[in-house]
């Protein structure tokens, strides 16, 4: 008979590969990190290591999600990138923001297929460069998606509140879009090229982010600046201009109610539909949902990272980390439905280009005067 061989622990996960490990027979844990070496073990912040390896059914469940959220988001997006740029009607200043945004909105999602690959895999199979490269991706594409939003809701706010003169020009939009470009690129390639910052696996060692969680000060400053500029700079416009609209809209509203009162009829709106509602109360519910998705899409990821360097870094365990993952890559399937799926006029184009999808969109001739107000107001007017 042969001895056995007498091998160590890591001696043994040589032998059987990083990846068979959980086919092998041990009552060893296996801890998250294991088997890697050199640049990839130091990608990974220490906290990382001291738990151990999901189970294969965590990254089956989260490798099944991504690839529906990635062919949802493609497709979504991939649409609206397609109608807006091949329809000259729908070319004006205020689309292109729209325009923006899906590309935006794909380029999250165009990362997916590391995460997804790496999920199948069980772990940092990608190693630093994919690591860095989904870093990348995601950095420009979440900082440029808040920027924009915040763009959106100036758009909408100035066609609302002052309609006459209020409209974006096309020199603007195009200013504002290589502004986001460009305030985006510092936040983007500090962390690429570590000058200040650095990409790092997180959670279970399937995405990526900047770094959080090592304490430095370095580090501290950069989650607090990136936090300051990235989430709280568009929020707070997002909020700003979304309330002024809501505001715009109610007094509007009350002045329409206090004339009908002078008036002796129950409403002014007597042309519409019993059961139509106005385009401003539409557009006031539109702002609502709109501010909605942004703060519960990126909320939990700047909660997560201020947590992770100003507070109890216990709490954020590889599970818990990996829900924040999952909220911010959901917006980006959402987004073409917000801004542009219930848009008219992008209806109309897609029932004309593929009628088998059977949109039921009314053409602008059967539109009344209070279609043409939604229209003048809303983001992608033509």
């Amino acid at each position: 008979m042969i001895p056995p061989i007498d091998m160590d622990k890591n001696e043994t996960y040589h032998l059987y590969g990083a990846y068979f490990a959980p086919l092998r027979s041990s009552d060893a844990i296996e801890m998250l990190g294991e088997g890697l070496t050199g640049e990839d073990l130091a990608q990974v912040p220490e906290h990382w290591l001291s738990y151990p390896a999901p189970p294969a059914s965590a990254h089956t469940a989260l490798a099944l999600l991504y690839t529906f959220f990635t062919a949802a988001a493609l497709i979504g997006n991939g649409l609206v990138i397609f109608i807006f740029a091949t329809t000259k009607s729908l070319r004006t200043s205020s689309n292109l923001l729209i325009l923006q945004l899906a590309i935006l909105d794909f380029i999250m999602m165009a990362k997916a297929p590391i995460f997804i690959y790496n999920s199948i895999m069980r772990g940092f199979a990608t190693g630093a460069m994919g690591c860095k490269i989904f870093g990348l991706m995601g950095s420009y594409s979440g900082i440029g998606a808040g920027m924009t939003n915040a763009c959106i809701a100036y758009d909408r706010h100035s066609t609302i509140t002052r309609p006459l003169d209020g409209r974006l020009s096309q020199g603007k939009a195009i200013l504002m879009v290589a502004f986001i470009w460009i305030y985006a690129t510092p936040w983007s390639l500090m962390p690429l090229f570590e000058v200040w910052g650095r990409y790092v696996p997180e959670g279970y060692l399937t995405s990526c982010t900047f770094d959080y969680l090592s304490n430095t000060f370095d580090t501290k400053l950069f989650v607090g600046c990136i936090f300051l500029c990235s989430y709280v700079f568009p929020m707070t416009m997002i909020i700003y201009f979304y309330s002024g609209i809501v505001r715009q809209v109610f007094a509007h509203e009350a002045a329409l109610r206090e004339q009908a009162k002078k008036m002796n009829v129950d409403s002014l709106r007597s042309n519409q539909n019993a059961g139509a509602e106005s385009a401003e109360i539409r557009i006031a519910k539109a702002a609502l949902t709109v501010c909605f998705l942004f703060v519960a899409s990126w909320t939990p990821y700047g909660v997560m990272a201020l947590i992770g360097a100003f507070g109890d870094q216990n709490l954020l365990t590889p599970g818990v980390t990996m829900i924040p993952a999952v909220t911010c890559k959901a917006v980006a399937c959402i987004d073409p439905w917000v801004y542009a799926i219930s848009h008219p006029k992008y209806r109309q184009e897609l029932q004309r280009r593929m009628p088998w999808l059977q949109i039921n969109e009314p053409s602008d001739s059967a539109s009344t005067g209070t279609t043409a107000t939604a229209n003048s107001a809303a983001p992608a007017s033509a």
